[in-house]
């Protein structure tokens, strides 16, 4: 449970009362304990206001709006304050300001503009974290801790680069380790002093401003990317510890980026340091349900299923995209329930008051600019807080069970779309996207795991594009396999180890032994163009002939079972897919990127195979999940559509905890519905 002191989902959101007058705190706390409001985001880009000067802090104004939320039974989500460092700062200490990919120093402005590797930045950001923990570590208010704000800074300043060689001394040792790791003797680029390595960017490897993937020396760019993501986490960890030593007993955390695949931070590797993981859920008005549930699904997976948290959403409307449409009726509480249903323990907004001035002026809020609770938003934010009440803790801890693990790794990311090659139309996210696509339209739950994760409690373990393999995950693979899993690759697979140098021998390097198949070529497919999967056996579920493209791996097989061949052009007849028996269990290699049919029909295969079922079988845009909690079952039912669905349910007896009402055999499902069921 996030916390003790409130038993029950948190429902709220990012409030700026630094904004506001006095008159207006106490109009706004009104209507939040009307929308059953009961945690309020704090002191998000304070950090001006709190030290208007070098040695001036003033937290006055914060003292008296924690008293005032807290003596209305409202808690507090205390931010550090130091997602934008003040003007003082950058006008005195210039190597607070980053500089960007092109080489240009910034200038003060925007946010996320300061040097996650300034001497000045750290040293300012710690102190006035550490008043802030004294002020407030024995305030009953405070319920969590937000560090910063959607952390993430590429910089590329002298003081990066200096801390870049220091990283790369810890990773390496020597230089002769390092020329070793980068293949430097390529193009001439051996290193004999520290010194004279630079930072990859537009001045040094990289090729195209409008396309930071074109670099022509791959290794260098990908320890870059290391880099920096280990900086800026190493500034949230400044946080953390000095809260963690003086409030040992309040969690810690910080707001992912409302992408989860946020590619410069791996958020893997940060989410070993955060108490819960918090996000930014914010889908476009054409973003498809299963891409939301994907990322939403990832935040549960990042610390090994735990619940997380949605730490913002819109009530309606956002205002940085191209075209803000309004969450239409009823689509605000279906998408909070989606994120419930998929592991979330909190529902907040940003924002609670829409502000008057600036670039969010336009950004939804539960309280708009009329300034009253008679508003469409208002009204169903208000019934969305009285449903959370009445579920209290039903739903809190309760955990998502499955045995099917799809992996996504960060470095992998980064390594795939730096390759110089086969083809730019190779996007790692689309790819893996397109294998959970196949799970949700089965309404079957699965697990998104990293390179790093225990295999051993999954029957079905898919690793699409799984370019790099690093460390011994070819090892945990086989021995995963042997056991009696079932482990599936694609196209592009095993090329590579940690520093993106080809593994010798022939492709799938690491991974040949396992999937018993020898890849000769690759062939890239001009956007538009495809060939053909013909399946050779008559298996059930399968149609006899499937479009791919993208690439083509043209291979040969070392023990491995043809299932299927390529239809077309010089190597029609070679195989495009191919299942190796290894021990207990079997591997399969998918040779190129199917059409979404191939990938239903395979899953579906496999499952079949597991005795894996869905969890129920739905009309289309019906989503469903289910959560457990001390042997309960809670199963969700989400309309994605503007018509009535009729459910098809099991012979039981069900009660939606919302409504309380009973079904045995089906339900109906209005446009928009959520029904929240369990036996009865």
């Amino acid at each position: 449970m996030l916390s003790t002191k409130l038993p029950k989902m948190f429902y709220g959101g990012d409030y700026n009362p630094e904004q506001w007058s006095r008159e207006t705190w106490e109009e706004d706390i009104r209507m939040f304990k009307l929308a059953g409001i009961d945690v309020v985001t704090l002191n998000v880009f304070t950090w001006a206001l709190n030290q208007p000067a070098e040695e001036t802090y003033h937290f006055e104004w914060l003292d008296e709006i924690i008293d005032l939320l807290y003596s209305n039974g409202i808690y507090v989500c205390l931010a550090t304050g130091t997602a934008n460092h003040p003007a003082w700062m950058a006008n005195r200490y210039p190597d607070v300001l980053s500089v960007d990919f092109a080489g240009s120093k910034r200038k003060f402005g925007f946010r996320h503009n300061s040097c996650p590797n300034s001497p000045t930045y750290k040293k300012y950001a710690k102190l006035l974290v550490e008043k802030l923990a004294s002020r407030y570590k024995n305030h009953p208010a405070i319920v969590v801790w937000h560090v910063n704000n959607e952390m993430g800074c590429q910089c590329y300043c002298d003081n990066c680069e200096k801390e870049f060689r220091v990283w790369l001394k810890k990773q390496y040792g020597s230089l002769e380790e390092l020329n070793k790791a980068w293949n430097t003797r390529f193009w001439g680029h051996t290193f004999y002093s520290w010194e004279e390595i630079v930072l990859p960017n537009l001045l040094s490897e990289h090729l195209d401003e409008s396309n930071p993937n074109k670099t022509v020396f791959q290794g260098i760019s990908l320890d870059y990317y290391r880099f920096n993501s280990d900086s800026v986490l190493d500034r949230y960890l400044d946080e953390y510890e000095i809260l963690k030593k003086t409030t040992p007993n309040i969690p810690i955390t910080t707001n992912y980026h409302g992408h989860a695949t946020y590619k410069p931070l791996d958020y893997f590797k940060w989410s070993k340091y955060v108490d819960i993981v918090a996000w930014d859920n914010y889908p476009a008005f054409d973003t498809p349900e299963s891409t939301t549930a994907f990322r939403l699904d990832m935040m549960r997976g990042f610390k090994g299923g735990d619940p997380f948290m949605i730490m913002e959403q819109t009530p309606s409307q956002q205002n940085w995209q191209p075209y803000n449409s309004l969450k239409r009726p009823g689509v605000m509480r279906l998408w909070s329930y989606q994120a419930i249903a998929r592991g979330a323990d909190t529902v907040m907004f940003f924002q609670l008051r829409r502000s008057y001035g600036a670039c969010e002026k336009y950004h939804g809020a539960v309280i708009e600019h009329v300034g009253h609770e008679n508003t469409r938003v208002f009204k169903e934010v208000a019934e969305l807080g009285a449903e959370l009440q009445q579920l209290g803790e039903m739903l809190l801890d309760s955990r998502i069970d499955t045995n099917i693990a799809l992996l996504f790794d960060w470095e992998n990311w980064w390594a795939v779309e730096f390759s110089s090659g086969p083809s730019d139309h190779l996007k790692y996210v689309e790819e893996v996207q397109k294998y959970y696509n196949a799970f949700f339209s089965k309404n079957i739950p699965v697990d998104i795991i990293n390179a790093e994760a225990d295999l051993s409690k999954y029957d079905i373990v898919i690793a699409p594009v799984l370019y790099m393999v690093k460390d011994d995950l070819d090892k945990r693979i086989e021995q995963f396999t042997s056991s009696g899993g079932t482990f599936v690759t694609t196209f592009f697979s095993g090329i590579v180890n940690e520093n993106d140098l080809v593994h010798l021998g022939g492709y799938p390097g690491k991974l040949r032994n396992l999937l018993g198949i020898w890849v000769e070529e690759i062939d890239a497919l001009y956007p538009g163009k495809t060939n053909q999967i013909v399946m050779n056996n008559d298996i059930q579920g399968f149609k006899a002939t499937y479009e791919c493209g993208i690439l083509c791996d043209l291979l040969h097989t070392e023990g491995a079972e043809i299932v299927a061949e390529y239809g077309s052009d010089f190597y029609k007849g070679m195989p495009s897919l191919t299942r190796n028996k290894f021990g207990k269990g079997e591997a399969w290699y998918i040779a190129s990127s199917p059409e979404p049919e191939f990938i239903e029909n395979f899953i579906v295969h496999l499952c079949n195979k597991h005795s894996i079922k869905p969890i129920l079988k739905t009309p289309s845009d019906v989503e469903v999940t289910k959560r457990t909690k001390d042997g309960k079952s809670f199963t969700f039912l989400l309309n994605h559509s503007d018509e009535v669905k009729q459910i098809r349910l099991s012979d039981d007896t069900y009660k939606d905890i919302l409504t309380k009402k009973i079904y045995h055999g089906e339900a109906i499902l209005e446009p928009k519905g959520v029904l929240i069921i369990t036996p009865v």
